[in-house]
């Protein structure tokens, strides 16, 4: 659970950083991460509703969630 509290910290301060990032961008972000986690937490958040995904013409993309 920790080290996905801090997969979790490190995303959303990528996030918060360029809310409208796409989601190869903020895989490449994040070099020290794998795209697995990446994505696996994503979708956590999503989920949780701290980060919300939307379709664009360009792919999907991340917007932050007001919390």
């Amino acid at each position: 659970m920790v080290r996905e509290d801090v997969v979790a910290d490190q995303i959303l301060e990528a996030v918060r950083a360029h809310p409208e990032c796409a989601l190869d961008e903020l895989i490449i972000s994040l070099p020290g991460l794998s795209w697995a986690e990446i994505v696996h937490e994503v979708i956590r958040l999503n989920r949780s509703g701290r980060l919300r995904l939307s379709q664009s013409s360009l792919g999907l993309t991340t917007r932050l969630h007001a919390l």
